[in-house]
């Protein structure tokens, strides 16, 4: 593999900049199937109010961020006094792990690379939990629960999980918790996908944050409200150490003011939420059911709005369907990179009715 390839194969998903210097296709003729962003695009209504109110760019926002932390406790049922917001969910999952700089770690793999490189910039000890592929990816709470010993000073999870889209329920996490406030150990629960969910109060970890001080849950608005140039993310946490400790390390007015001002209004859109979830729920189990016909692919069961697959066939790898496929501007993620995944795996998200029917019609000619 080239080391352009390997590149790209190693970004995040969505970096239809590098996709176009690469191909030579101009990024707006791609379709995007890897960067898990909301088809529906940035809601109307915000981008109305937002367009009305450019004025504010000229204003420091409010450094308590007052209108946009009661617009979020709204949203979560979280207490507005739990609630911090950064400059994306990527700023506070560094700041959270800087703050906990846990000597030991465990990230539940596979997983987001975001987690490993904090940890590891800050010189901390870290090991991936596999959620094992025989299990269907899904979490074995028992052997966890033996692997978190008093050595381990901080628990990541994403949930539900990226890229394999498995969710734990919240009823487990509750068990989770109390095993890691006995051994001195902080959570962190990343639900940047959570509200794709058909079950999100059933998987949700906010409810247990007025109970557990060890617990930090962090969300974003990249995705789900499809707004990642806002650079706009929130965290919730009943731990007043933590908070004062974090708000401390944050650079000030860490989130701009038209970023607070889209988040005033993103939250209380609830229409906006209804439909997205909607349509995600009946486009994810229409591929679900389409792709369980096929022989050569295994799906997974998710809770996001993106599915991974495992190819069941040698004929060709996760590599080469990823060159096929951008040849005819459909741009999924080939998630070899991903820690305990391999080249036989892929992950592609949902996007509109016809865009989904044609991955699945230009996959289908590959594979099958």
């Amino acid at each position: 593999m080239s080391n352009t390839q390997e590149t790209l194969h190693h970004a995040h998903g969505g970096d239809l900049d590098a996709i176009q210097r690469k191909y030579q296709i101009p990024k707006e003729e791609i379709k995007d199937f890897s960067g898990n962003i909301n088809p529906l695009g940035f809601p109307k209504s915000a981008e109305l109010a937002l367009a009305n109110n450019l004025h504010l760019i000229s204003t420091y926002p409010d450094k308590q961020y007052t209108a946009l932390r009661e617009a979020i406790s709204t949203y979560t049922n979280a207490n507005k006094d739990h609630i911090v917001v950064g400059n994306g969910s990527t700023e506070l999952i560094s700041t959270f792990i800087q703050t906990v700089a846990a000597k030991n770690s465990i990230v539940l793999g596979p997983a987001y690379s975001e987690y490993e490189r904090e940890i590891t910039l800050l010189g901390g000890g870290f090991a991936y939990f596999p959620l094992e592929e025989k299990n269907d990816f899904q979490l074995d709470i028992d052997h966890l629960i033996a692997s978190l010993t008093k050595e381990i000073g901080m628990l990541v999870i994403c949930n539900p999980n990226n890229p394999t889209g498995t969710a734990i329920s919240t009823m487990d996490l509750e068990r989770i918790l109390t095993h890691c406030k006995a051994i001195g150990a902080s959570v962190l629960v990343d639900e940047t996908y959570i509200e794709f969910a058909d079950n999100i109060n059933e998987i949700c970890a906010i409810p247990l944050v007025e109970s557990f001080d060890n617990l930090f849950v962090i969300r974003g608005t990249s995705k789900f409200f499809a707004a990642p140039g806002i650079r706009l993310g929130y965290g919730v946490s009943s731990n007043k150490e933590f908070l004062h400790h974090l708000q401390s390390n944050q650079d000030p007015w860490s989130v701009n003011s038209l970023a607070a001002f889209v988040g005033e209004h993103i939250f209380s859109d609830f229409d906006f939420h209804k439909e997205t979830q909607t349509l995600v729920s009946t486009e994810r189990q229409k591929a679900l059911d389409i792709l369980s016909t096929w022989n050569n692919i295994k799906a997974y069961p998710s809770s996001a709005n993106f599915i991974l697959l495992k190819l069941l066939t040698d004929k060709t790898t996760s590599a080469a369907i990823f060159e096929h496929l951008i040849q005819k501007k459909l741009l999924i993620r080939n998630a070899a990179s991903f820690t305990f995944l391999d080249e036989t795996y892929l992950r592609f998200c949902i996007l509109a009715p016809e865009d989904n029917a044609n991955l699945l019609m230009a996959l289908k000619e590959i594979v099958e």
